[in-house]
């Protein structure tokens, strides 16, 4: 399918969290409608269009809800590949699962990223006890031990302060397959989304300057310090992961600043192949949004509009944060986002607010 899918059409999505539910948002105002298929009810089921219940490893399940909808993305990484293949032989995936592959490996993604001439942060594969000593070596006495896969939002990674350390904490990820990863000292963190259609053109919006608390993203800031200058081989580099990758849809390249005087000033952290918590923000400081520019990018419409007119903060409410929704909502500036999920627990996402003021 390479034609724009006509108001009316029906876009699957595998995954029904608060990334599902704020797509199937941005899809209505198109004319078009949401499939939510899921393990388990959440919070994308109480707006979209239908929904379905069923394991991601019931791939003939998959195929009949693919077979039902006119074109498939996702919003998670971590659905099975087995999934997204199933649903790619009755209609078209987007972004592909090569996307899926590469960002669901840290390993993978960092060689990936490495490969293309893109700089990460020194990284090494702990795989076994013979594999301690080589990482120590290769990367130095500290760092950060990350399972290679399923971590996120500060999960699944245990900091290392000396090589005595290094083992310890590969028996505390059950012996997983980790990546060492070298520490980097940057000056702070921005993320890039670039939308990219299915003609490959290319369209970003603002780097953000990203805050975190207890390993998960606290604020995102537009406009951020960077200059004009890194913030366009930024861009340039997240352009070049996603044509490499083949890649449609808005993809999130979180990234480390080391300072302008840093001989890369510039080191990608990681990548998340879907719409993007520090991406929030583009819901009320932006004509169209992160999540409109996914829906039209996987439905092969125009790329709308990635500028914004407003300045912005978003910050998550993480947790019990979320109780104060009465004073958020009565607060001059503040737009207030609650994803209806049912119990407030600690570390879990509940809600943003973005507080937007003019454009400075």
């Amino acid at each position: 399918m390479t034609t724009a899918l006509p108001p009316g059409s029906t876009i699957g999505i595998l995954g029904g969290g608060q990334l599902g539910r704020m797509l199937s948002l941005a899809a209505a105002p198109l004319g078009l409608k949401c499939h939510i298929y899921s393990d388990v009810p959440g919070p994308a089921f109480d707006v979209a269009a239908a929904s379905t219940v069923g394991a991601y490893e019931d791939t003939a399940k998959i195929r009949a809800f693919a077979e039902s909808v006119d074109v498939v993305t996702y919003e998670f990484e971590n659905v099975p590949l087995e999934a997204a293949a199933a649903a790619e032989a009755m209609t078209p995936v987007r972004p592909g699962p090569k996307a899926l592959a590469v960002a669901q490996d840290r390993l993978e993604e960092k060689t990936f990223i490495r490969g293309i001439g893109i700089p990460v942060a020194p990284f090494a594969p702990v795989d076994s006890d013979a594999s301690l000593e080589a990482a120590i070596h290769a990367i130095g006495e500290t760092g950060i031990l990350k399972t290679c896969r399923l971590g996120y939002d500060g999960k699944g990674q245990v900091r290392i302060k000396s090589a005595s350390e290094l083992k310890p904490a590969f028996e505390s990820l059950k012996r997983a397959p980790c990546v060492l990863e070298g520490l980097v000292p940057f000056a702070y963190e921005v993320s890039v989304l670039v939308v990219r259609s299915i003609s490959g053109e290319v369209r970003f919006y603002d780097l953000p300057l990203n805050t975190h608390k207890n390993g998960i993203l606290d604020t995102s800031t537009v406009p951020s310090p960077i200059s004009e200058t890194h913030a366009a081989r930024a861009k340039e580099m997240a352009a070049a992961i996603a044509t490499a990758l083949g890649y449609v849809g808005v993809l999130g390249v979180e990234m480390f600043y080391l300072g302008p005087d840093a001989a890369e000033p510039l080191v990608v952290n990681e990548i998340a192949p879907r719409v993007h918590n520090s991406g929030h923000w583009t819901m009320d400081a932006c004509l169209v949004s992160q999540f409109e520019n996914h829906i039209r990018a996987v439905a092969g419409w125009p790329l709308g509009p990635t500028g914004r007119h407003s300045d912005v903060t978003m910050t998550n409410l993480i947790g019990e944060d979320v109780d104060a929704w009465q004073a958020l909502a009565a607060e001059p500036g503040a737009a207030l986002h609650l994803y209806g999920k049912p119990e407030a627990r600690p570390g879990r996402k509940m809600g943003h607010v973005n507080r937007v003021k003019p454009r400075s």
